[in-house]
């Protein structure tokens, strides 16, 4: 199989690069439906979930379900100060000591992105208990250059409840094959069941594909309560993209390093893999030559969390892209995995058949 890496680059820069909070994903929708375009039958929920129907799928054939999250960790403006500054909340996990001192897009209610510095108490000015007490989100503000918040409402267009994400853009390193942005965590999924879809057109297949890229994961996995029970599926792929470990733990137990294959998780916080179905999709692997890496996960989630606990029990694996630094605003992956992730998808839905699924 031979992709179009230029054409895949494109895609994941467009979407990683589009703003998504969580609940308001409309942008990265929207181009992801321009990517999808010519591939099938295109759909929405209220949610924002997004399905795109194979061109192919007949009806009446075992359905796979390719999942991927449009949403990335983000925040909301909570209040407006009096000196103009704004007091945001987290949506999603984010490690606190991270958020300062970047720059981030503020939506404001002319539905505009304007531009903000994530800013909190200067050195200068702290207490010695200050210096040593943790930061908390109370005392991290975004400053959009407004002095009051009359400015910041007349004359920014400022106001709660409005979603803040990293200003980010997608870089590409063709000499050492890194992709560097943000939303990667689960921009890369996104773009790998488009991939997926585009690889498998023309493809004879017994079964029909459906892609559906959820909202409001980073939140409680919310968009994918809705999807699987909208495309009933007897089987499922998650893609994903999952937090490296190859700077964070042991040599020995590092299971999710870039430049090593995707990661196919045995195990997280919700979710026991089908072992049926992980070591089937293990064993295409090493028989086509398809570099993986195979993970215990003692924490963590994804969509298959729903997914798999939906109709009555769906076998889902998840097909994980490592990135490193994963739910901050920069993140670090090998496009050589993501190609991996995308192959390895392909050559499991070209072999799957009722028998096949049964067996699992």
């Amino acid at each position: 199989m031979k992709m179009d890496k230029r054409q895949n680059l494109e895609l994941i820069a467009d979407i990683s690069n589009a703003n998504g909070a969580p609940g308001f994903e409309d942008d990265v929708v929207a181009q992801i439906r321009r990517h999808a375009e010519g591939l099938g039958e295109l759909r929405e929920d209220s949610l924002r979930n997004l399905y795109i129907y194979r061109k192919e799928n007949k009806g009446n054939r075992p359905v796979v379900q390719l999942d991927g999250h449009s949403d990335e960790v983000a925040f909301m403006v909570q209040a407006i100060r009096p000196d103009g500054n704004l007091r945001i909340i987290p949506l999603g996990g984010w490690v606190t000591s991270n958020v300062p001192a970047h720059k981030v897009w503020v939506r404001n209610a002319l539905g505009e992105y304007i531009p903000g510095i994530v800013a909190s108490k200067p050195p200068h000015y702290m207490t010695e208990a200050e210096r040593k007490a943790p930061l908390v989100f109370e005392n991290i503000t975004v400053d959009v250059g407004a002095v009051s918040k009359e400015e910041a409402e007349n004359e920014f267009h400022v106001r709660i409840g409005e979603p803040v994400v990293p200003d980010v853009t997608f870089t590409y390193d063709e000499k050492h094959d890194l992709m560097v942005g943000k939303s990667f965590d689960c921009r890369l999924g996104c773009a790998s069941i488009v991939s997926t879809l585009r690889e498998l057109q023309g493809e004879e297949l017994a079964v029909d594909v459906v892609g559906a890229c959820c909202s409001q994961e980073e939140v409680g996995t919310r968009g994918s309560q809705v999807t699987c029970r909208t495309v009933n599926p007897d089987i499922a792929i998650v893609f994903e993209g999952c937090p490296a470990d190859d700077t964070c733990v042991e040599a020995y137990m590092v299971q999710t390093a870039i430049k090593k294959g995707p990661m196919l998780r045995h195990v997280d916080a919700r979710m026991i893999t089908n072992p049926r179905y992980q070591r089937y999709a293990l064993a295409l692997a090493g028989e086509l030559g398809i570099p993986v890496q195979d993970a215990v996960r003692s924490g963590g989630s994804t969509n298959g969390a729903n997914i798999h606990l939906s109709g009555q029990g769906v076998p889902t694996i998840v097909i994980g892209v490592p990135v490193r630094y994963a739910h901050t605003h920069y993140g670090i992956s090998a496009y050589a995995d993501y190609e991996n992730g995308v192959k390895l998808a392909v050559e499991i839905i070209k072999r799957l058949n009722a028998d096949v699924i049964g067996s699992f």
